[in-house]
C-alpha cells in the first residue's frame, strides 16, 4: 500500500510523480516519463518535469498540509527521455521557524539526472486565503 501524504492531495501523479516513501523528514516519489513530456522527436523530456518531480518529493518530506515553495536552486545533470522512470529521494536538513531547507537528488536507476536545494515554508494559512485588514 502507498504512503498517504498530508500535503498536495489533489496533485496529478501522471504529472509530478507518487509518493513511494514518506517518514519524518523524509520522502521518495517516483514518475515515469510520458510521450507527451516530450520536447522534440527524439523523446527528450523536457527538465520541467525532473524539476516537479524533485519539488513534489521536497514537498512530501516536510509533508504539511499548507507547505509551499519559496525557492529553489536545481542543477540538471543528464537528460532524460520518455519512457524513464525517474525516483526522487528529498530530506529536510535544516528547520528555522516556519522555513525548512530540503535537499533532493532525482536518479534513474544509479545515474544521478537532477539535484537541488529547496526552501519551503509552512504558513500559518492556506497562501490563497485572504490576508486580514491591519
Amino acid at each position: 500500500m502507498p504512503p498517504t501524504p498530508a500535503t498536495h492531495l489533489a496533485i496529478s501523479s501522471r504529472l509530478v510523480g507518487e509518493p513511494v516513501e514518506l517518514g519524518a523528514g523524509r520522502a521518495r516519489a517516483a514518475l515515469t516519463l510520458l510521450p507527451e513530456m516530450a520536447a522534440d522527436d527524439r523523446g527528450l523530456v523536457h527538465g520541467g518535469f525532473a524539476f516537479g518531480l524533485a519539488d513534489y518529493a521536497a514537498m512530501l518530506a516536510v509533508n504539511h498540509p499548507l507547505v509551499v515553495l519559496a525557492s529553489s536552486s536545481v542543477q540538471f545533470l543528464a537528460p532524460t527521455r520518455v519512457g524513464d522512470r525517474l525516483v526522487a529521494e528529498a530530506r529536510v536538513v535544516e528547520e528555522t521557524g516556519r522555513k525548512r531547507r530540503v535537499e533532493v537528488e532525482v536518479r534513474r536507476g544509479e545515474e544521478k539526472v537532477a539535484r537541488g536545494d529547496f526552501l519551503a515554508v509552512v504558513p500559518d494559512r492556506h497562501v490563497l486565503d485572504p490576508k486580514e485588514p491591519v
